[in-house]
């Protein structure tokens, strides 16, 4: 599912804070993860498709705690991987980073090799991501995230079932904690302590801060980013961060849900809403009414074999921006920003020529609590930081923000 062609980023843990209450100026513990895609040779953008089942899967957060009773297996997957120590001896475990779950679980490829500091709670545990899931038994050990960052007596779950993870262990989860809530299938009420709950109930960070930055993909070997436990890391970004409180409305106040509305040009496409901020999403998915007004305006076609919006070399220059206004604050994605990368068209089995628009339609009408996704062409743009101990999420500029390198 994954090894055929990797990204590699830099994944910063830091175990102090100088400076403001939550900036780090050094990040000395890195941990590298790699952006792993697999396509083995079948057609049409399965990027795509997965993204589309995993937000059907994220719009009814209800069901996520129950492992799907049809395996769903996808053949051509991006995310983001950390190398994760479990156990004493640690052995190393390849976790998916994300945002929209807070479990950490492993044994999808590699077995569970239990140790000294390993301890069986006797709690099944459960949860479907619409694009997979996985089934197992709830464990407590000693989890580790670079050398010296520890955490000891970390819940995970130990898979014996799992789909839709080929070539990769598990997750490591950095959603809100209430996502953990009903995996526990004989303890429905009950919220498991998330990696980053740990890191800060242990005194290890002093906030429950997490920094997240990515660079724009632009090839498969580039060095992609860095996330950052405690703070954020002020080498990232640029100018100042400016917050907005998570939002109230469900079910995007399950995740880390924000509001935000959407213009293109001078035109409104999309009043003020609530939706997410999704670091296990491809594209930007738009409500299928402000996607039409983005596909209006800008003139694009929909582009059958890839399930993407494509436009000519002329309505390209003619792009205006896509500017999210979140609280206070404008964030642009420019005209380049808003293009896949036409040097990685073959990822989401487009032709080399053609020119594809990275905004998609999720399938449902906007009004319905959950009316957007700010996938990886945005978090690539701007420095995110999640913040669990105020109930708020922060953006600023990277000097990637106006990058043409797509």
């Amino acid at each position: 599912m994954f090894p055929a062609a990797s990204l590699l980023t830099v994944l910063l843990l830091a175990l102090s804070i100088t400076g403001s209450p939550i900036e780090i100026p050094n990040s000395p513990i890195t941990l590298p993860i790699v952006k792993r895609l697999i396509t083995p040779g079948g057609t049409g953008n399965v990027l795509l498709q997965r993204d589309k089942t995993r937000i059907a899967a994220l719009r009814h957060p209800s069901t996520r705690g129950h492992a799907s009773s049809t395996p769903v297996e996808t053949d051509d997957v991006a995310y983001y991987i950390a190398a994760v120590g479990v156990g004493s001896p640690p052995t190393t475990y390849n976790l998916i980073v994300d945002t929209g779950s807070s479990n950490t679980w492993i044994g999808a490829s590699t077995t569970y090799k239990v140790t000294r500091t390993s301890s069986r709670t006797g709690q099944p545990v459960e949860v479907d991501y619409g694009s997979g899931s996985f089934s197992g038994m709830e464990y407590l050990d000693t989890v580790t995230l670079g050398s010296g960052l520890t955490i000891t007596n970390q819940s995970i779950g130990v898979a014996t079932s799992s789909s839709g993870f080929t070539g990769v262990d598990g997750v490591l989860g950095i959603g809100p904690a209430d996502l953990t809530e009903s995996t526990l299938q004989n303890l429905p009420t009950t919220a498991i302590p998330t990696v980053t709950d740990k890191l800060y109930n242990e005194y290890t960070i002093p906030h429950r801060v997490v920094g997240v930055f990515f660079e724009p993909s632009t090839s498969k070997t580039d060095i992609k980013g860095a996330l950052t436990f405690g703070g954020a890391d002020t080498t990232k970004y640029t100018g100042d961060i400016a917050y907005t409180h998570v939002t109230t409305t469900k079910p995007a106040s399950t995740y880390w849900g924000i509001d935000e509305s959407i213009t293109y040009g001078s035109t409104t496409i999309m009043s003020s809403t609530s939706g997410i901020v999704d670091t296990g999403t491809n594209f930007i998915f738009l409500a299928t009414d402000a996607f039409n007004k983005y596909q209006t305006e800008t003139g694009a076609i929909l582009d059958k074999a890839t399930g993407c919006l494509t436009v000519t070399s002329a309505k390209y220059a003619a792009l205006k921006n896509l500017d999210f206004h979140i609280g206070k604050e404008t964030y642009s994605l420019t005209p380049n920003a808003q293009i896949w990368p036409r040097s990685l068209n073959s990822q989401i089995g487009g032709r080399k020529d053609i020119i594809y628009l990275i905004v998609s339609d999720f399938g449902a009408p906007s009004g319905q609590g959950f009316d957007f996704v700010n996938g990886y062409p945005f978090l690539q743009r701007f420095y995110s930081v999640f913040d669990s101990s105020n109930s708020r999420i922060g953006f600023a500029k990277t000097s990637f923000t106006d990058a043409t390198t797509n």
